[in-house]
């Protein structure tokens, strides 16, 4: 690169501007450190927390426009997501698959030691059932879609099929079966696969029944076909009569309302031909039945149990030692069907059997009797075992904290502290400096907070995360004011007030007056902090509560908000149920509550309320005068409110998010008013037709720059809502339940309901992006200070040190300036150009001119194009040379506030992995503090040009706080 264009700012066309700023203390260790270790601290990537992120290498590449943005990964895996399905491969039981409830599927190579997700592309992140071929264990098969009839359950989209152990994936049907319990692979031959295909729960119709293939799954039949509103929920076959088959069909409903988990169709069917004929047994109650779960047992020809759910009393376990052809009911044991489906039998012990439950049952009697398994230093809430065929006191289970390994059949557990798939209902952000915490509400894993980033070399690790509130978590909100007091709910309105320099909990849930009716507070109830006054709270059951104390005392400031249905009189299945009903409003919320509160930035007391049965409530003068808008134009009449957001730009616009799936309708519903509530318009633009949405965030600078979180990733619209763009960069298929924006970063903060929390750092180049921007040839947007300081090595080295591979690391942002720019086109080499033209021609089925010698000679011989930006400081001296992707749409790169190093890097010895927490390579040592300036340039057959456009800013050093 010339020198001359070095130092001719017209060039490069008045570079962004950079700013370090600093902490005095520290910059004198930075001294002092560089004086003795040199090499000491070079900004290289982790290992196992995350995609490897090189201090100076771009985090973009390939697959859309906005794919150099990445999303970083929180974690943690303090605790994990409900887990539904192990498959273990038979010759080798370190290797082995979990299906996540709503986490997609991972594998681990060396029993645990690591996991790795393997479907994070697919279609859908919610798994019913994982199975792995015994005969071709590179074959495994997934159903999608968890088969539980929880609240907050997902759904798929069919069977898929892997030939390569999980590398590659291709879906091979039914595709509207929505929620599949079992995968049954026949002992005999691998081409022959059944499905229990249960079908939609919150609506009829779909995929449902037991499926047969015979082909690999290219073509299946319906071989138990119930009705539009009854699937099949479990299959198994005899091991020792293979033609010999058990399946179970399952009705059952969900609703915002209600839940019924069974109906006169649920039954018990055998099969004596292979799966192609189907008769109901004999034996079962006469009452109506529920879920049902099946087990055949290994240790003895024709002994079969079955865990049975029935109305008025008849639940139980249920044994047959005819192959199915009666039944004898061995005790009267009762869980939660709607959470809890499995049975599973010991393979060498006839008598002993597993059954998931909240508190996990065996029985070593045949059913007779049962105790606890043994959940001492483990997570409750059991959904299945795998129990070792050679050594039966070896047990892998999943349940709703994760993954467990015992080897003394339950009496002591390991738990596999690797495995990021919490779900996170909610998700907020303090503003704690000089990083700020992310708190959040959990899925039966408690209410917990921890950091963004920290100041370690080894990232972000669970024992930087503490709990809050327990229970089921929901909201958390933190004191403006101060950042140690933090608000978190968990089911049914329990409400805390955590300081977290005590770790003291205070309850200050609002109660009923004396004589009054009792609140209905929903599983998840809302929680605001006024942003007029910090000791102001609004928290809400059926009616709107404030506090001016912090939660010391309550006043209701309305009356009940809601429609006031009776949900006995709602129909569902075409009509209305009496209460013995298998399970009726069996773990459903109170019907009739507040679910969705905002108060306007703007003018206090402006204050929006939504409802689970559709409503929105406005009142203008703090709970003085409320008044309803009850329809809402496209939106289906009484539709879930998920979510309401008053402007912080103006005081007439709010939002609202609308979520219909439990009525099986999946379209996305974002509304907008610009009147206080009075009019509503769609601003779903061209959002994905299926695919809920969740939530809704606005950025603090631009009115027109939205997030929307929906069942199938986060969106943002540049235009208040007409067109949406999905961003992906490094996030998988998954729910995007809430978002919250860190305004002083400009961080997009994403609570996903099983892949955990992540950040997208510095978001603020979308801020910048217009129509006419995307026609430059490049753009290089405004970088924000950049702090300058040591990371530390609490734990002796960086990453995961010595604490070996199962050490579970998030990463850490990488320190130092953050350079994002835009590229409208990548740029090519002459031989990919020329092979991009040969292509063209032949779908074109025109001529192509072939190429001389010379011509691919000097093909051979071309430079790889480049970006580079040339970081120069106010002197205008040159202080570091950085390369970037040269690829189409918006990068990022990293320079590390180093100069050059002064000698190269040697080859590191060795295969990857040796030592990396304690080698270093060569870096240079740390510029001062002060104003810089960066440059764009691109490098396209060794000729070097310059590129960008005109930033001029000015600003001034920020000081750190990271040791006040």
């Amino acid at each position: 690169m010339p020198q001359s264009w070095i130092y001719d700012e017209q060039a490069f066309h008045a570079p962004t501007r950079v700013i370090l700023a600093f902490i005095d203390f520290m910059k004198l260790l930075s001294v002092l450190l560089l004086l003795v270790l040199p090499f000491a601290f070079a900004q290289r990537g982790r290992r196992g927390g995350g995609a490897p992120q090189a201090a100076e290498a771009g985090a973009g590449g390939g697959g859309g426009l906005y794919s150099g943005l990445r999303f970083r990964a929180l974690g943690p895996a303090i605790s994990s997501g409900r887990i539904t399905s192990i498959a273990v491969q038979p010759a080798n039981i370190s290797t082995y698959f979990i299906g996540v409830a709503s986490g997609g599927v991972w594998k681990t190579v060396n029993g645990g030691i690591t996991f790795a997700p393997v479907f994070d592309n697919e279609g859908s992140y919610s798994i019913g059932h994982v199975a792995v071929d015994a005969k071709n264990p590179s074959t495994v098969w997934v159903g999608t879609g968890e088969n539980n009839s929880q609240r907050s359950v997902s759904y798929g989209d069919g069977v898929y099929r892997s030939d390569d152990s999980g590398r590659t994936w291709r879906n091979v049907g039914l595709k509207q079966s929505e929620h599949i319990g079992r995968v049954l692979i026949h002992p005999s031959d691998s081409n022959t696969v059944f499905v229990a295909a249960q079908g939609p729960l919150w609506g009829p119709g779909g995929d449902r029944g037991l499926f047969k293939t015979t082909d690999g799954g290219k073509t299946w039949k319906n071989v138990l076909n119930i009705s539009a509103d009854t699937g099949v929920t479990d299959v198994a076959v005899s091991p020792h009569q293979k033609n010999v088959m058990l399946a179970a069909s399952w009705q059952r409903r969900r609703h915002v309302y209600t839940l019924l988990n069974g109906g006169p169709e649920s039954a018990l069917y055998k099969s004596r031909d292979g799966g192609e004929t189907w008769a109901k047994v004999r034996g079962m109650p006469g009452e109506e039945l529920g879920r049902i779960g099946i087990t055949f047992s290994e240790a003895q020809p024709c002994l079969a149990y079955a865990r049975v759910e029935a109305a008025n009393r008849q639940s139980g376990i249920y044994r047959s030692t005819d192959c199915g052809e009666s039944w004898e009911r061995r005790s009267t044991w009762a869980s939660l069907p709607m959470y809890y489906g499995q049975i599973i039998a010991d393979p060498k012990d006839a008598n002993r059997i597993y059954m998931g439950d909240t508190i996990a049952q065996i029985s070593e009697d045949g059913g007779r009797t049962l105790r606890a398994v043994g959940d001492r230093s483990k997570h409750v809430d059991t959904h299945t075992f795998w129990i070792n065929p050679r050594d039966t006191a070896h047990l892998r289970t999943g349940c709703d904290g994760g993954l467990y390994e015992s080897f003394d059949r339950g009496q002591t557990w390991q738990f596999k502290a690797n495995i990021p798939t919490l779900q996170f209902y909610d998700v907020t952000v303090d503003n704690a400096t000089p990083f700020y915490n992310v708190y959040g509400g959990t899925q039966d894993n408690w209410s917990i907070g921890g950091p963004a980033r920290t100041r370690n070399g080894n990232g972000i690790t669970n024992q930087d995360w503490f709990v809050t509130n327990g229970g089921d978590g929901f909201h958390s909100r933190v004191d403006p004011s101060d950042p140690n007091i933090v608000y978190a709910t968990l089911q049914y309105g329990v409400l805390v007030r955590f300081d977290r320099r005590t770790g003291e909990r205070v309850g200050i849930q609002p109660t009923e007056g004396k004589g009054e009716p009792p609140l209905r507070f929903n599983w998840d109830s809302p929680i605001v902090i006024s942003p007029h006054n910090p000791a102001r709270i609004y928290f809400a059951a059926n009616k709107l509560f404030r506090s001016d104390d912090r939660g010391g005392a309550w006043r209701a400031i309305s009356p009940d908000l809601s429609r006031q249905l009776d949900r006995d009189k709602l129909p569902v299945m075409g009509r209305i149920w009496p209460p013995d009903a298998v399970a009726k409003h069996q773990s459903t919320s109170f019907f009739g509550n507040i679910v969705a509160l905002s108060e306007s930035p703007k003018k206090e007391g402006l204050l929006y309320a939504g409802t689970d049965d559709g409503l929105i409530q406005i009142t203008e003068n703090g709970g003085g005068a409320w008044r309803k808008v009850d329809k809402f134009e496209g939106v289906p009449e009484q539709t879930f409110v998920a979510r309401l957001l008053a402007s912080q730009h103006n005081d007439t616009t709010v939002y609202a998010v609308f979520n219909n799936h439990k009525n099986a309708d999946f379209k996305p519903y974002l509304m907008k008013s610009a009147d206080r509530g009075a009019t509503w318009k769609s601003i779903t633009g061209d959002l994905p037709a299926s695919g809920p949405t969740w939530a809704i965030a606005e950025d603090h600078l631009n009115p027109n720059l939205l997030f929307a979180g929906t069942e199938y990733g986060v969106f943002f619209t540049l235009d208040g809502g007409l067109k949406w763009e999905r961003l992906r960069g490094g996030l998988p298929t998954i729910a995007v339940r809430d978002i919250a924006i860190q305004k002083r970063e400009n961080d997009l903060v994403l609570g996903t309901f099983g892949r955990g929390i992540y950040v997208l750092d510095d978001y603020s180049a979308l801020r910048a992006i217009k129509p006419e921007t995307l026609e430059q040839e490049s753009v290089l947007f405004t970088s924000k200070p950049a702090r300058i300081y040591m990371e530390a090595q609490p734990l002796g080295g960086r990453g995961k040190s010595n604490q070996g591979e199962g050490f579970f690391t998030a990463d850490n942002p990488p320190t130092g300036a953050v350079f994002t720019y835009y590229l409208k086109e990548s740029y090519r080499t002459r031989r990919q150009t020329r092979v991009e033209a040969e292509k063209m021609a032949v779908r074109e089925k025109a001529e192509f001119p072939y190429p001389s010698k010379e011509q691919l000679s000097g093909e051979e011989d071309e430079e790889a194009p480049a970006i580079i930006l040339t970081v120069t400081n106010a002197a205008g001296k040159v202080v570091r040379r950085i390369n970037g992707p040269a690829s189409r749409g918006v990068q990022r790169v990293n320079w590390n506030l180093r100069t050059p190093a002064a000698i190269v890097a040697a080859p590191r010895p060795g295969s990857e992995g040796d030592d990396e927490g304690f080698s270093f390579a060569p870096s240079g040592h740390f510029v001062k503090p002060g104003m810089y300036s960066v440059s764009l340039a691109k490098r396209v057959n060794g000729v070097t040009t310059a590129i960008g456009n005109i930033h001029r800013r000015s600003q001034t050093a920020r000081r750190s706080a990271a040791h006040r």
